[in-house]
């Protein structure tokens, strides 16, 4: 295995590369020419850097950054915000130019990502980060399931669909697609299976009429006709899981718990 920096002058050089969910993968690195290796060209970007890397051998979560100028048109403003870098998977390392011979130092995804209109800075969050999170169920008046999820009971496929692409409102951020009713979408989502934002996840935050208003930036050149997947919408309530749904029995909410003021409470009668 390649020991980089075991001597005073190295050809070694930073990369990193980007994996998104649409199954764009690109490469970068800060060498002054593009280079290709493990089936991938990492294009020259010396404008686009790693921040320091910080890896323990703990369970604390590992640290990591990546921020450049938007001088490169692989990464543009419009997919940033268009949410096409979210969840990404990224990986950081080290190449030596000459050889090629490189090594993975930091595996994670992409976190926030904050950009303008002459620079971006990602967060990046390793697999460590899981072991932060919380699986402890809490009580709450609504289900804490995902709706068609695990816990929930039932099947994605009878709740989604295809539907093809009639209207498009860039200014409210809305789509319509033929043969719905747009009310069953409510809270549900949309992923566009063709043009700009092919794969992205999008969630329906709104209704009207025909209209599904969702939650982030559609790009321009959408075509109409393009084919999209339709997930239905469940507001988590127990009344629709029963009426809607008729899955009251796995409802993972507790509606009739009493609330934190019950002890507050003077009993009728007494005084």
């Amino acid at each position: 295995m390649r020991v980089f920096f075991d001597r005073e002058l190295d050809t070694a050089a930073t990369f990193w590369r980007v994996f998104r969910r649409d199954g764009i993968a690109l490469g970068f690195t800060a060498h002054d020419r593009d280079l290709t290796f493990s089936g991938l060209t990492h294009r020259s970007a010396p404008g686009m850097m790693p921040t320091a890397i910080r890896m323990t051998s703990d369970l604390n979560e590992d640290s990591a950054g990546v921020e450049g100028a938007l001088s490169h048109d692989a990464i543009r403003e419009q997919d940033l915000a268009a949410g096409l870098f979210d969840g990404a998977a990224i990986e950081m390392g080290i190449v030596d130019w000459e050889t090629h011979e490189h090594h993975v130092l930091y595996a994670g995804t992409f976190g926030q990502i904050e950009h303008d209109r002459s620079g971006f800075s990602g967060e990046l969050r390793s697999a460590k980060q899981m072991l932060e999170e919380d699986y402890v169920p809490r009580t709450s008046p609504t289900c804490r399931a995902e709706f068609c999820g695990r816990g929930c009971g039932l099947s994605a496929v009878r709740y989604t669909s295809r539907a093809v692409l009639i209207d498009v409102d860039y200014d409210r951020n809305a789509v319509a697609f033929a043969g719905i009713n747009a009310d069953l979408y409510l809270d549900g989502q949309v992923r566009f299976l063709d043009g700009p934002q092919t794969g992205a996840g999008f969630f329906v935050v709104g209704d009207e009429g025909r209209w599904l208003m969702l939650d982030r930036p559609l790009r321009e050149g959408l075509a109409i006709g393009t084919i999209a997947e339709l997930r239905e919408g469940c507001d988590h309530t127990l009344a629709t899981c029963a009426a809607r749904f008729d899955n009251a029995v796995n409802f993972r909410g507790e509606p009739f718990l009493p609330g934190n003021d019950l002890l507050a409470r003077y009993g009728e009668g007494l005084g």
